[in-house]
């Protein structure tokens, strides 16, 4: 297992913090001023990276390509995914902008690229790595090509099952990446159903590849985000957008502005809850601990030289005097002091050491 993936300044892996990526996606509906506020609200919500798409239209469907079921309702138009995506397009020019306004505002800069020339655009403005969307996982002959890149890859594994993703994660490392994966269980569906999104997969792919692991979510609300966190998830990315009521095809599934914010805060206080492992008394309750806890107490009064007999102590707060888990230390042991009824027992009014 590797320990973590370093993307930039971040370590990703179950000792670290979860890496939080805001998926602006196309959510800018080809808009770059919408794109720079997407930034900005990312940031705001204290979110790790935010997230962009990059590509051209002409390279990733063919022209009489349908589109699915949830963009036939998001979107107007025809029915064809080619002129959706035509209108969702940004310039080179623009993804190194916002690149750039990334690094002004201190959140890092993520894009998923869909073919070749989307990928050699990304290296070229200096991306600190990639993400595959759940489209490409079995598509190998990218996979073999983005590795040779060697720069960090997330990949999504929606539509696909544990063969598949096998076989895709075994290219990445064969061709250079291997400590370089993290791998996302995602449901490709738009919201995806609670019961479809299966977030044990995560372990089960933890398990058998041997990668930082997370979870993409598709999911209403914000609520499966910090469950997968509590079920282990390294990364979180979730589709947010400034206004879910916008023409597009990602906002009815998108959190808004203060949604993101409060999914970050409530995944913030869920790695507080699980702590680090360690069975220990906190801090908070070390003061409650005299107090709530039971001592050994005299059923009656006990005079000094008398052995101590079974039905001599019972267990009762505080918890100020030796512990009830002592009750076999202390039978038959002589009493150097009276000890009175319903006192708690102390170590100086026993002997310890026999005569």
């Amino acid at each position: 297992m590797n320990n973590f993936v370093r993307i930039k300044d971040f370590k990703i892996g179950k000792k670290h913090p979860c890496f939080i990526i805001a998926e602006a996606g196309v959510n800018h509906n080809g808009n770059i001023d919408i794109a720079h506020k997407l930034i900005e609200s990312a940031k705001a919500a204290g979110a790790d990276a935010v997230k962009f798409q990059c590509f051209k239209a002409e390279s990733l469907v063919t022209r009489n390509s349908e589109k699915a079921d949830y963009q036939l309702k998001t979107t107007s138009g025809d029915d064809s995914q080619f002129s959706m995506l035509k209108q969702l397009e940004l310039s080179d020019r623009e993804q190194a902008q916002l690149k750039k306004h990334c690094e002004d505002e201190g959140i890092l800069y993520l894009c998923t690229p869909y073919e070749q020339n989307s990928a050699d655009l990304l290296e070229t403005i200096g991306v600190d790595a990639y993400k595959i969307a759940s489209t490409d996982t079995s598509n190998i002959p990218f996979l073999r090509y983005l590795a040779k890149k060697n720069i960090p890859v997330i990949l999504s594994t929606g539509m696909s099952n544990l063969g598949d993703v096998e076989e895709s994660v075994d290219e990445l490392k064969k061709n250079g990446l291997d400590g370089k994966i993290i791998i996302l269980q995602c449901t490709s569906e738009y919201p995806a159903p609670l019961e479809d999104i299966n977030l044990r997969a995560m372990k089960t792919m933890e398990i058998a590849f041997g990668c930082p692991v997370g979870f993409s979510d598709h999911t209403s609300g914000i609520g499966a985000s910090p469950w997968a966190v509590a079920a282990g998830a390294c990364v979180i990315e979730k589709h947010f957008t400034l206004d879910r009521c916008m023409e597009g095809p990602d906002h009815n599934a998108s959190l808004e502005p203060q949604e993101i914010g409060q999914m970050v805060r409530t995944i913030r206080n869920v790695e507080l809850a699980l702590g680090d492992g360690i069975k220990r008394i906190m801090p908070s309750e070390r003061k409650n601990k005299s107090k709530m806890q039971k001592s050994l107490v005299a059923t009656r009064d006990i005079s000094a030289g008398r052995m101590i007999k079974p039905e001599d102590v019972t267990c009762k707060r505080p918890g100020t005097g030796l512990p009830p888990n002592w009750f076999d230390k202390v039978i038959g042991k002589q009493v150097v002091k009276t000890i009175k009824k319903d006192d708690v027992l102390t170590l100086d009014a026993i002997a310890w050491k026999s005569e």
